[in-house]
């Protein structure tokens, strides 16, 4: 183990990297097309239960068989495992998002609109802080399943950790298998616990417990 560190740190570093690159990228693309999407369904009941329903029924296919559907369109390489991943999170994402907003007390809503507050300020100021902690609940499940799903990636070219995975797999080799198990699980668990003290933080100041708040 502590000899093919020593031996190969620099590959691992740039699978790590990779894997990086690939979760980054990926969780951008998907907050940036999924938090417009929630916002936009969250507002109809009907719609956003058929939504999540597609989006549901999309999440529930394995991973290698969204790899090998988007093949032909995508190609070997990272663009694919981006699209499948991105494809995967909507639903997460989504979810949280439409959940953050639909379970706002709507007494709340109109109490502020009573109050001849604008619908800007409503947005920034109320309904957004009072969704944040679960959109980043979804967030933080998003980018943690992002992290395993990557790691299939390798099969199609993609790089990342699991490439030590499947290279130790099918050279029946002990430290790349540890070592690909042993960085893909420390990466999800520090980012894990990274969204997790954000997403602590966002449930404080909803309920009015930042120091902040108190002064």
């Amino acid at each position: 183990m502590i000899t093919y560190l020593l031996k190969y740190y620099d590959q691992m570093l740039i699978l790590l990297l990779e894997h990086l690159y690939l979760v980054c990228l990926s969780m951008m693309i998907s907050l940036l097309l999924a938090i417009p999407a929630g916002l936009l369904i969250a507002r109809s009941k009907w719609l956003s239960t058929a939504a999540l329903s597609f989006f549901g029924v999309v999440y529930s296919i394995p991973s290698l068989a969204l790899f090998s559907f988007l093949l032909p369109a995508f190609g070997l390489g990272k663009m694919t495992a981006v699209a499948v991943l991105v494809i995967y999170n909507q639903y997460i994402l989504v979810r949280n998002t439409v959940t953050g907003f639909q379970s706002i007390d709507a007494s709340i809503i109109e109490a502020g609109y009573g109050m001849g507050l604008s619908s800007r300020y409503m947005f920034f100021k109320i309904q957004l802080p009072l969704a944040l902690p679960i959109i980043l609940g979804g967030i933080r499940i998003a980018t943690v399943s992002t992290i395993g799903i990557a790691t299939i990636a390798a099969v199609i070219h993609a790089g990342g950790l699991g490439v030590l995975l499947f290279d130790g797999l099918r050279m029946n080799y002990l430290p790349k298998i540890l070592w690909g198990t042993i960085l893909s699980s420390l990466l999800a668990y520090l980012a894990n616990h990274l969204l997790l003290s954000f997403e602590t933080k966002a449930i404080e100041k909803a309920r009015g417990e930042c120091r902040g708040d108190t002064v």
